[in-house]
């Protein structure tokens, strides 16, 4: 049994939460809100998790120094746009060593920072044993129903890889381990934009043809970047790659394919965001991924599409058009480019 702290108590964070407290171990949830906490120390989360019993052994606070003083083990599951300010607390109170994990799926505008990096940034190193990235293709409301789930953990420490995938492993949710940070962060955070985009194809009557299509040059288009970036090809053909990348834009569990969906049925951006009453991580990784097609120089077609749509006000149909009267190009050419 070791001590576990999970900072977010969001649909992912419960439902990680759900998985330790079942392999034994003292698992404490952390919400910034007082009647959440009350409501999981109830045994349920029915904003996020509708209708689950959660395992009365799991516990939540909403003291972040409670939460920090509880763990050897420190995961992190609140949404991007949050992680800076809440490493930052983080690093006010803790006061050992401890292993870092992080399961939040984006990129940083403007600095564009990878998750990873901007936990280091806010948490002196000496305070981080080792910070592992658990990432897949993985729907909370299926993980809390106990249906066969499998993620990566990644780490270039294989030995810190090793420990997270013995805490999580049961016999429902598998763990497989990778070394390739920079490729499971990139796959894990560029799927949800390929997710918006088919999104937007199913909501606009576009068939199973366009999904595809889109899916299949969106892969192609993650692979680009993450490979520029220093990723291994190989990792975006696996979990964290095409996997995710499936699970994403073929749900509709996934709230960025529900976003995508009510854009491409007509609805503003402002009207999506209020009626989903959550975070899409989605939106702001496209501005992301918008700057760091410009800073690493790679053509990213469906990513400049889709933030000509969030953020220009162009039309779907337009977007779509404009997709679709690109320059003719050899399919193999990625690939080539990429081996």
């Amino acid at each position: 049994m070791e001590k576990i702290t999970i900072f977010g108590a969001g649909s992912w964070g419960t439902a990680l939460g759900f998985v330790l407290a079942q392999n034994g171990h003292d698992t404490l949830l952390w919400s910034h809100r007082a009647e959440q906490a009350d409501e999981i120390n109830r045994h349920s989360n029915e904003r996020y998790l509708k209708g689950i019993k959660l395992p009365e052994s799991l516990k939540a606070t909403a003291s972040l120094e409670e939460a920090v003083r509880h763990a050897d083990v420190y995961v992190m599951a609140v949404p991007t746009k949050a992680m800076r300010e809440v490493s930052s607390e983080i690093s006010k109170l803790i006061q050992k060593p401890s292993l870092f994990v992080h399961v939040s799926k984006g990129i940083e505008p403007d600095s564009l920072k990878r998750v990873s990096e901007l936990i280091r940034e806010e948490i002196p190193e000496q305070w981080i044993e080792d910070l592992v990235v658990l990432s897949g293709p993985s729907h909370a409301e299926e993980v809390v129903l106990e249906h066969p789930t499998t993620v990566t953990a990644a780490c270039e420490n294989t030995g810190a890889a090793e420990r997270v995938q013995d805490l999580f492993m049961n016999q429902y949710f598998r763990v497989y381990t990778n070394t390739d940070v920079i490729g499971v962060e990139i796959g894990g955070a560029l799927k949800n934009i390929i997710a918006l985009a088919v999104g937007i194809t199913d909501g606009l009557g576009l068939g199973d043809n366009a999904k595809a299509a889109i899916m299949t040059r969106g892969l192609a288009e993650i692979a680009r970047l993450g490979v520029k970036m220093g990723a291994t090809p190989l990792t975006f053909s696996g979990l964290t790659g095409v996997g995710d990348l499936i699970v994403t834009c073929t749900s509709t569990h996934s709230r960025n394919w529900r976003a995508g969906n009510m854009l491409g049925k007509g609805k503003s951006l402002d009207e999506v965001l209020e009626e989903m009453g959550m975070v899409v991580e989605g939106i702001r990784t496209t501005k992301a991924a918008h700057q760091m097609a410009k800073a690493y120089e790679v053509p990213m077609p469906i990513t400049e599409a889709l933030y000509s749509v969030l953020f220009k006000n162009v039309p779907t149909e337009e977007a779509v058009g404009h997709l679709m009267g690109r320059m003719k190009k050899n399919e193999m050419e990625d690939l080539i480019d990429l081996l």
